[in-house]
């Protein structure tokens, strides 16, 4: 009864959630929603049936997700800035991610501090800024900006689908948008002290291995490792899509949950409540670095999850810890369920890892099971089956060689990431005695890119 009544809030939630991305009826729904359970539990208390307690719940759950999602819905931006749309201003923020450097270009998210009209006005506002890749900028920096302040638009893609940009912008919190303004670093420093260290780190990390392994090779590594944004180029990009290995390019749950195993390990000698502890921290801080996406974060909740599970001597429910990992992020973002494609991806591909793998895992074995060949082809077969419809509408591609380039290649990450990481921490220490590490990190690497490429070509 219990873990029913868990699901079925939950379901509730999501569903309430769902129903408010689409239809805005105002508070009032919400409240009308709120009564109705009531009247609902009511009867159950009259007549003790089980079955009208859960409708009562999930009616109640339904109502909570839309006043949720009612709550969030009420920043839309700020009414000052609004003023000044489409016109030429000069701002003042503070760089409030790591910026995305692409081929010809870089990303900030900037959040606004300040408008300089006649007098400074203080304001409040996030914008997404396209600039030139030079000069460059650092998360914590405070900037000056000149240009046009716009708002984002919805866009049609090249298939002739109309992407809600707006939307996808807005789960963040972001609501302006600017093209190659004028930028100036006013000082450095700001931002979240843990992060900007994590962030620094990152960045030496990446310069280490760069000395030692040339591009693209460097920056699939960045991606497998540490989640670096950086641009293997829009060709190499699309060859990756084509043969569906996309998924390796940024840090996914598969490499996260590698991380999660090698920390829990690494801290195994300590006593146990002291090992979870150190454990739980450093797969946070591992989060927060590689830029805590939908992904990242679902993947890290559940290996934190497990970590408890086994101090408190708990049989771990993977479900369990699977509905109430979505169930805390949508409750802080309920714009990412229907507006994050990250995260409705790599909750689905976990589901048919939890569900589909096991079942049709009988049929693979003729797969051998050395170097866990038949578990990557279960594991391939089985996220293919459940994402395809999405992939399919989202992206309008469907990769036919996935499952032979997914077991050519997955079976290589742990060990790329084992030799990447050891080639970037003794780069730390001396650049010459990385070369060995670099070099049979690089083989690995440039073994995958040959993979792909054969087989984009097809």
């Amino acid at each position: 009864m219990k873990q029913n009544s868990l699901y079925i809030f939950i379901g509730g939630f999501a569903v309430g959630i769902l129903f408010r991305s689409f239809f805005n009826l105002g508070f009032s729904f919400s409240i009308f929603l709120i009564a109705l359970s009531s009247a609902i539990f009511f009867l159950y208390y009259l007549n003790k049936n089980k079955k009208v307690f859960l409708v009562s719940l999930f009616v109640l759950a339904a109502s909570l997700g839309v006043l949720r999602f009612d709550v969030a819905d009420l920043n839309k931006g700020n009414p000052v800035l609004d003023k000044v749309v489409e016109q030429e201003v000069i701002l003042e923020g503070v760089i409030v991610d790591e910026p995305d450097e692409r081929e010809n270009n870089t990303r900030f998210i900037v959040n606004f501090e300040s408008l300089i009209l006649e007098t400074n006005k203080e304001v409040s506002g996030k914008a997404i800024i396209t600039a030139d890749i030079h000069p460059r900028f650092s998360y914590g920096d405070t900037i000056h900006i000149e240009g046009e302040l716009r708002k984002p638009k919805n866009f049609v893609d090249d298939d002739g689908d109309t992407f809600d940009y707006v939307s996808y912008l807005s789960k963040d919190e972001i609501f302006y948008q600017m093209f190659y303004p004028k930028l100036e670093l006013i000082e450095s420093g700001g931002g979240n002290p843990v992060k900007r260290t994590l962030f620094a780190f990152k960045r030496s990390f990446l310069e280490k291995v760069g000395k030692v392994i040339p591009d693209p090779q460097v920056s699939l590594l960045g991606g497998l490792v540490v989640g670096a944004k950086q641009s293997l180029g829009e060709e190499l990009q699309e060859d990756f899509r084509k043969t569906g290995i996309i998924h390796i390019v940024v840090l996914s749950g598969y490499n996260v949950t590698i991380v999660a195993e090698a920390i829990m390990r690494f801290f195994s000698f300590l006593p146990y409540v002291f090992g979870v502890s150190i454990g739980a921290i450093a797969i946070v801080f591992f989060a927060i670095m590689t830029g805590a996406s939908a992904t990242i974060v679902r993947a890290s909740m559940m290996a934190i999850l497990v970590l408890l599970a086994r101090a408190t001597g708990r049989t771990y429910a993977i479900t369990r810890a699977l509905f109430i990992a979505g169930f805390i992020m949508v409750l802080h973002n309920p714009k990412i369920l229907v507006f994050d494609s990250s995260f409705q991806l790599s909750f689905t591909a976990t589901i048919a890892l939890i569900y589909l793998a096991p079942k049709i895992e009988k049929h693979f074995h003729l797969v051998p099971t050395k170097w866990q060949l038949r578990e990557f082809a279960v594991a391939t077969v089985a996220t293919q089956i459940f994402v395809l419809p999405m992939i399919l509408y989202k992206m309008g591609m469907l990769s036919l060689v996935a499952l032979p380039v997914n077991l050519l290649i997955l079976m290589f990450i742990p060990l790329t990431m084992l030799f990447g990481f050891i080639t970037g921490m003794v780069g730390f220490v001396s650049t010459l005695l990385s070369f060995p590490f670099a070099f049979v990190t690089n083989v690995l690497l440039t073994y995958q890119l040959k993979v792909v490429d054969i087989f984009a070509s097809l």
